[in-house]
């Protein structure tokens, strides 16, 4: 069925009226933010501590984010309770009685919506990207009667909320995962457990990856690497690989094996994950630190999980060069102190580990399979076809 189709112009709400809130010292103001968003939560904070150039929003105005990479983020604002909500300016802003929220929510979160959208985006202010608001609006939007557009949000609701079951699954993993490991071994900043406190250097080999030389470069020795942004908490992103020169041997230097440990220098600096890919040529960057334990001291799990605590608790605000952007040098790498159990308490944690991991593919395969259908409904959806 082919629906008419309305400018997001229509449905924008160019001004919110502008606030300052000193002028309301007893109210509380809700801040939608993009790092309130990254977290699931909107920040809660006194009026006079957010500033003055901030809009009013009303429950059910629907909010996009417009700064990259926060992109494809989008934001129904929940009923008030005495509050007054204000969103910042990273926030295009709708409202409209045409228009049911979660349906335009959808809108702004589907394939082909994003689309169009990452063409408005442009640079500002360096390496910052942001959408510009007067070309979003010129995207239409697909506007069938009210009662046709909640009975699709319905269906893209109950599908949305089977890939959050999973999500929430493979979370608690996680939170299983980690409170195994301090109940084993006990948090590595405090060392509880009083271990023998050893230096990584002790128990593995470690170095940095190449840099990239781009005078240096050819297109008969080019291959794939993994850069900081692929290694992830616990698991290695392959989808998206950049090339860069290795020779014969670089090959040999950068080489990667099964069971070896990848670690961000900088970024979240600390952030870890094992390599399981056996005989694939794949290489890594200067931005990442290869680690290979010491198997008859060490396991990669352990020390993996170790370095996760160390990051989520602070470990390494005095290890972490941050004279500009923190990161962690080779030399302060090989000389944190590590808390060093009994080897075969560390096999067990593996074993576990080994057991956990296992569950959280099989529920992240089923979410991947979620994903696919949610974006076929989507594109059925807004083509009319649902």
């Amino acid at each position: 069925m082919k629906w008419h189709s309305v400018p997001l112009e229509d449905l924008s709400v160019k001004r919110g009226g502008s606030v300052n809130p000193e002028k309301f010292p007893d109210e509380t103001f809700e801040l939608f933010s993009i790092p309130a968003f990254d977290t699931g939560k909107a920040e809660v904070c006194k009026g006079k501590e957010i500033g003055s150039a901030k809009k009013c929003v009303e429950p059910n105005d629907v909010l996009l984010s417009r700064i990259v990479p926060h992109i494809r983020r989008s934001w129904v604002v929940g009923e008030s309770l005495g509050y007054r909500q204000i969103a910042s300016g990273e926030w295009i802003q709708f409202r409209s009685d045409n228009v049911f929220p979660k349906y335009l929510k959808y809108f702004l979160i589907s394939d082909p919506f994003h689309k169009l959208f990452m063409s408005t985006v442009s640079g500002v202010g360096g390496s910052l990207l942001r959408a510009r608001p007067s070309e979003v609006y010129k995207i239409e939007i697909p506007l069938p009667p009210l009662p046709e557009q909640k009975r699709i949000a319905a269906i893209l609701d109950a599908a949305d909320a089977l890939r959050n079951q999973r999500r929430q699954s493979i979370a608690e993993l996680d939170l299983l995962l980690q409170s195994t490991f301090l109940e084993m071994f006990g948090d590595p900043v405090e060392n509880p457990k009083g271990w023998e406190i050893v230096k990584i250097e002790d128990v593995t080999q470690s170095r940095l990856g190449k840099m990239l030389d781009k005078g240096k470069e050819s297109s008969d020795e080019q291959y794939p690497y993994l850069a900081n942004f692929n290694v992830q908490w616990g698991k290695i992103e392959l989808s998206e690989l950049r090339c860069m020169n290795f020779n014969k041997l670089d090959r040999e230097e950068f080489s990667l094996c099964n069971g070896d440990l990848l670690i961000c220098e900088g970024g979240e600096v600390g952030r870890a994950a094992i390599w399981r890919q056996e005989g694939k040529e794949i290489f890594f960057q200067k931005a990442l630190h290869r680690v290979r334990v010491n198997k008859s001291l060490t396991t990669p799990e352990y020390i993996q999980r170790y370095f996760w605590s160390m990051a989520k608790n602070g470990g390494f605000d005095s290890f972490a060069n941050s004279a500009t952007i923190p990161h962690l040098t080779g030399v302060k790498l090989k000389n944190l102190p590590l808390p060093l159990p009994p080897l075969d308490k560390q096999e067990k944690f593996a074993e576990i580990v080994e057991t956990i991991e296992a569950q959280k593919e099989r529920l992240q395969a089923h979410l991947t399979e979620l994903d696919t259908l949610f974006a076929s409904l989507q594109q059925r959806a807004f083509n009319g076809e649902l």
